[in-house]
């Protein structure tokens, strides 16, 4: 077990079939009525990769959906999410979607865990799956 914040454990255990939750960098505006997880400490710690990395051993996911102007404005995050997402969701469905219209979505979220990331367009919305 390597996830070790209370919080964010638990808002993944409550979560249901297409239930989401959202990692968000430092500066993703986060909706009033929508719980926040603020991990942010200092300019990019801890990282967004690393937070995913460490959620994606708690949580099933069946879609994750990111901004379409990471690939052109962030090419290196880009790369690197796709391969973790390919690799530890088998199968798993990604969306882009404009990066205005995934912050509407963040109001629909169980959570959104901030992260110190300050690269641009590092956000992601983790949409549940099933264990079976």
């Amino acid at each position: 077990m390597r996830l070790l914040n209370s919080e964010i454990s638990y808002e993944i255990a409550k979560l249901g079939h297409t239930d989401h939750i959202c990692i968000g960098d430092a500066g993703l505006p986060i909706p009033e009525d929508v719980k926040r997880i603020d991990l942010a400490l200092e300019r990019n710690i801890p990282t967004f990769m690393g937070t995913l990395d460490v959620v994606l051993d708690e949580m099933q996911v069946e879609e994750a959906v990111i901004a379409s102007e990471m690939k052109e404005v962030s090419p290196k995050l880009y790369t690197e999410l796709l391969e973790m997402l390919n690799k530890r969701c088998r199968g798993v469905k990604i969306e882009e979607i404009p990066h205005s219209q995934l912050k509407k979505m963040t109001k629909e979220s169980k959570a959104v865990i901030r992260t110190g990331e300050c690269t641009p367009y590092a956000n992601i919305i983790l949409k549940s799956g099933v264990a079976f």
